[in-house]
């Protein structure tokens, strides 16, 4: 069990209360993100469905579009992720998806880091910690069009 004040715990309680705001009416699988930033600070997200399933956005998006729309892209050194459907018992911890893995990168990319990932279950679970690096190896980002 993770200390709720450590910064992991941080990082997975503000994303479970992140998450209790998703909309998700069509999927009920709601998820929250909570980033870490370099000050201790924590911008948090959660996804929010279209009823036109392309416009959706994923927990992990909102917050690093929160983040970079206060200036903030390049401080991103940590994501805690929790997802699960509503009014279910959800402890198996859910990872980013594809989409969540590049925009999670762009801001590793744009703070010069790979950032830490912790994932757990929208109602509890164990927490699991990954290196965005191993979640998607040989990434494309900034670098690779010579910009960083």
């Amino acid at each position: 069990m993770t200390d709720d004040t450590s910064p992991t715990g941080r990082l997975i309680v503000a994303a479970r209360a992140a998450a209790a705001n998703a909309w998700a009416p069509y999927s009920r699988f709601s998820v929250g993100a909570a980033l870490l930033m370099r000050d201790g600070s924590l911008v948090t997200g959660a996804n929010v469905e279209n009823a036109s399933y392309g416009l959706s956005l994923c927990a992990e998006t909102v917050a690093v579009a929160s983040a970079a729309a206060a200036g903030r892209i390049r401080e991103v050194v940590a994501v805690g992720i929790v997802g699960g459907m509503t009014g279910k018992d959800a402890i198996e911890p859910v990872l980013p998806c594809g989409r969540c893995r590049q925009v999670l990168n762009e801001a590793a990319q744009a703070g010069g880091r790979d950032l830490t990932v912790y994932c757990s279950g929208l109602t509890g679970g164990p927490i699991v910690e990954h290196r965005l690096s191993d979640l998607l190896p040989h990434a494309f980002g900034p670098a690779s069009l010579g910009i960083l």
